[in-house]
């Protein structure tokens, strides 16, 4: 970890303040003096390096630090069950081969996670559309890739699952690059935007997940980059190219088939496309407009991605299983409850950016980090306001801001239609945002390019006692303000690959360790089950023993639950009877009455015993009679 650091700003130290001043439109030599030097130094830069190196060696630069910090800690961190979703129906396995309702020993628990020689992508998908909620794409690609690593004591690789993903987070850097460089015409904006990816802890935090968002976020910028390109030729009244068109639809589908939510992306191009059009309607005369050849190429990518849209549907009202899957971000609001998805809503924004460990157990971490925190933002928001304010005062990047500053609070504003009127909070998924965080990205990077070189009248108004060029009323310069928020960024990335921030829901690796410090006799570990949701916290225990080798002799219980709670009760009941004594029953995530089915056990005083956190148990000692 100190490696990367140093060799991180180091790098960031001396390629960084190299970057010559740009000729984009948001960006102007101050005076005549730091023309002169801008002179003199980029002269001295040709004889070292062509100008042509410079920009791929700084993307250079991004992707290393942004690859090394995706990949560092791949696997520190245990998998929890989202991921055992992953890795089962990747394999072209399902969760119905886990027995219910009787004590099943680990290796059997573990079976879905082992690589099936003869599983095919047909098993792959035809699972996805009877047993989970998501589109087949990303499995599908994990599929072939997984093929490619050898498995680990007989189960699947957990940095083959999880390096995938890491290698599409990786590759959204020099995409995003060229979504800020085909949006402004800047390279300086593409620059810094794909700096700030690099190291956002957001952005590492889905690369480190063996999930599919990365490869859904990659389409997203996929599809802002075709807005992007369609936005000039609304503004410009030029027919769109047929290439971009067919790639449009062709990105839109592959996004819809990654992941249902790539949809919000729609939404909120069409909600920006929709105020083009009414923008350009107060200036026409003629409603005819909207007809001709500027739009009915646009009307023809919406038909195109519809269909691709539609083609999902029969698949989704065939699933049976995607409310129960559902059920964790659906719940009633009471009192204070109404205001916690606007603050989980804003939490996430403010993590995109920086992330320190404030969700620490030590009040000696959390309270410094907090203040550090809030400093930081009081001193970088208005920064960073003024830089978006700027860009809009400049006619020619100005519709582009309107455009992404519509992308993301069209879908800010859809997450609280989600929660508020139909019951289905959204907020509490922080992944979900990635529907328009490169949109946020781009936004950071055309604001950072303010700060870089502000404008002439800017650096007058706001010329230090000494001559020296300051922003805002901290004394600090452009250049200093970017490389100060850049190293927040890494920072919070750091935080987040060491699991101080964006911390897992499950840690079962704590959980076994309770296990064997407290039970020295054989245990049961027993669950309610509802769906592979709670398998997969079993897996996460079951992976955990087979790790660390336990010679404890361990059992799990899934018990089913119907429409009757007490179905599990009878299940417990009849599991403790069969069982050799003495034992430890450790009920875990248990949500169906108990007192009759251990009424032949001693319960244990829980109060002494740390809480882990996503397993809520209850241990008791069955001894013998």
């Amino acid at each position: 970890m100190r490696v990367i650091f140093k060799g991180a700003f180091y790098f960031y130290k001396k390629i960084i303040s190299l970057l010559p001043a740009s000729t984009d439109p948001c960006v102007q030599i101050v005076d005549s003096n730091s023309a002169s030097q801008h002179k003199h130094w980029y002269s001295y830069w040709q004889v070292r390096f062509p100008p042509s190196w410079l920009h791929p060696l700084l993307m250079l630069m991004w992707l290393l630090i942004g690859i090394s910090l995706r990949l560092t800690n791949l696997t520190a961190k245990s998998p929890w069950t989202d991921e055992f979703s992953t890795l089962v129906f990747s394999l072209g396995n399902n969760f119905l081969s886990v027995p219910l309702d009787r004590a099943i020993a680990p290796d059997i628990l573990l079976q879905p996670l082992q690589p099936n020689p003869v599983a095919s992508i047909g098993d792959v998908v035809h699972n996805l559309a009877t047993q989970d909620s998501h589109p087949p794409l990303y499995f599908v690609l994990a599929y072939l890739w997984m093929k490619l690593f050898p498995s680990e004591g007989g189960l699947v690789s957990l940095f083959a699952a999880r390096s995938l993903p890491a290698i599409f987070g990786a590759a959204s850097i020099p995409c995003v690059y060229v979504l800020g460089k085909v949006a402004f015409r800047s390279r300086i904006v593409g620059q810094l935007a794909a700096a700030t990816i690099a190291v956002s802890p957001y952005a590492v935090f889905l690369a480190q997940e063996a999930r599919h968002y990365t490869l859904a976020m990659l389409w997203v910028i996929g599809s802002l980059t075709c807005l992007v390109i369609a936005t000039r030729h609304i503004q410009n009244r030029t027919p769109l190219p047929i290439w971009v068109a067919l790639s449009w639809v062709v990105i839109n589908a592959l996004g819809i088939a990654t992941h249902y939510f790539f949809t919000f992306t729609l939404y909120t191009e069409a909600v920006v496309l929709i105020s083009l059009a009414w923008l350009q309607l107060q200036t026409s005369t003629k409603f005819s407009f909207f007809f001709s050849s500027v739009w009915r190429r646009i009307y023809a990518v919406a038909v195109g991605t519809l269909v691709a849209g539609l083609i999902w549907i029969p698949i989704l009202l065939e699933n049976k299983n995607r409310g129960i899957l559902t059920e964790w971000i659906r719940g009633s609001r009471v009192g204070l409850d109404w205001l916690s998805p606007i603050f989980q809503a804003l939490g996430t924004l403010i993590a995109m950016i920086s992330l320190l460990p404030v969700e620490s157990s030590q009040a000696l971490v959390v309270i410094p980090s907090g203040i550090v925190m809030l400093t930081f933002f009081i001193w970088a928001v208005p920064i960073l306001l003024r830089g978006i304010k700027i860009q809009l005062q400049h006619p020619e990047n100005r519709i582009m801001i309107q455009v992404f500053i519509g992308v993301a609070v069209s879908a800010i504003a859809l997450f609280l239609i989600f929660t508020y009127f139909l019951g289905i909070d959204l907020t509490r998924g922080a992944r979900y945002n990635f529907v328009y965080y490169p949109a946020i990205v781009v936004l950071l990077g055309a604001s950072l390019a303010v700060c870089w070189h502000p404008p002439q009248e800017l650096m007058e108004r706001e010329q230090g006692k000494n001559g020296i060029e300051s922003i805002g009323k901290w004394g600090i310069n452009g250049k200093k303000a970017v490389m100060l928020i850049w190293l927040m960024g890494f920072f919070s990335a750091v935080t987040v690959i060491c699991n101080l921030g964006y911390q897992k829901y499950y840690r079962p690796d704590l959980f076994v360790q309770l296990i064997q410090q407290i039970s020295p006799v054989p245990v049961l570990i027993a669950t309610t089950h509802k769906s592979y949701i709670q398998t997969g916290e079993m897996m996460g225990v079951a992976r955990e023993l087979k790790l660390a080798n336990s010679p404890q002799n361990s059992l799990f219980l899934l018990a089913h639950q119907y429409q009757d709670p007490n179905t599990s009760t009878i299940a417990l009941e009849n599991t403790l009877k069969t069982l050799p004594r003495p034992f430890d029953l450790w009920l875990v995530n248990f949500h169906a009455p108990v007192a009759e089915a251990v009424k032949t056990c001693a319960v244990s005083n829980n109060q002494s015993l740390p809480g882990v956190d996503g397993y809520e148990y209850q241990l008791y000692h069955c001894q013998k009679s």
